[in-house]
């Protein structure tokens, strides 16, 4: 087995930007995330109709210029050409990197693949924008993160309940290091000090999504989380602040 490589401190990333303040996975909801000093943000991606890599969390997005007798229609983000899906708020991953990135510098991105074609297109879009480097692309499917791993340098993040993995938990953070894939990412609640151990045994990184209360989000790092996803950027950025400016046992040692 191999030890834990080093990563530093945690990584707080604001899920689907900051969606309590604004609309989520839009580019106010990111930069807000931004400004509020989140480490990166999170996002969903899909492919549109014509072939866009589009930042939407579910399979339908309200039409905002389009409305029925019922209320206001749905658009379906891969029957639906990028401009249209753009007029109601859903952004171009390109979009998103080339807004951003002047602004904030370079900031982490997770990205859950919504489906398995937009992969590659999503990885061409993040190596155009020179943010491979700062990708962590989530997939449920481990064989699926796999058969990527020698076509990039994105960092790749198995995500997915415990419950839904069927072999035992020692054998599948082997099968990730064997694969190349870099983070394992449960629920909050599913972790625990010896099971984030366990993974960092095998040089894999635990990931934390769902970690909304600061109870919870102390509770993450007091066990070794390398990554935490939350709605709530400033508390993310606030907590990972003190967290992040209290001395080490090094410090303590040394006075400094």
């Amino acid at each position: 087995m191999s030890e834990m490589p080093s990563s530093g401190r945690p990584v707080g990333f604001a899920h689907r930007g900051a969606r309590l303040d604004e609309p989520e996975n839009t580019m106010p909801a990111f930069r807000r995330a931004l400004e509020a000093g989140v480490d990166g943000i999170e996002t969903d991606c899909w492919l549109s109709a014509d072939g866009e890599v589009v930042c939407a969390h579910d399979a339908t997005v309200p039409d905002s210029a389009g409305r029925s007798l019922r209320g206001r229609r749905k658009l379906s983000v891969r029957d639906s050409p990028a401009s249209e899906l753009a007029a109601s708020g859903v952004p171009r991953l390109a979009e998103v990197l080339a807004g951003l990135r002047p602004e904030f510098g370079a900031f982490a991105i997770s990205i859950d693949a919504k489906h398995d074609e937009v992969i590659e297109p999503l990885l061409e879009v993040c190596a155009a924008a020179d943010a491979l480097d700062d990708l962590w692309l989530c997939h449920p499917d481990h064989a699926v993160l796999a058969g990527h791993r020698s076509a990039t340098t994105a960092h790749l993040v198995h995500s997915r309940l415990r419950g839904t993995i069927s072999t035992p938990i020692e054998r599948h953070a082997h099968d990730l290091a064997r694969l190349g894939i870099e983070a394992m990412n449960f629920h909050h609640s599913e972790w625990s000090g010896g099971l984030v151990s366990l993974f960092h045994r095998f040089g894999v990184r635990a990931f934390a999504w769902d970690v909304q209360e600061e109870r919870h989000l102390q509770a993450m790092l007091a066990i070794g989380i390398d990554a935490l996803y939350c709605d709530r950027p400033e508390r993310l950025t606030a907590t990972l602040g003190a967290r992040r400016d209290a001395p080490t046992g090094e410090d303590r040692a040394t006075g400094t």
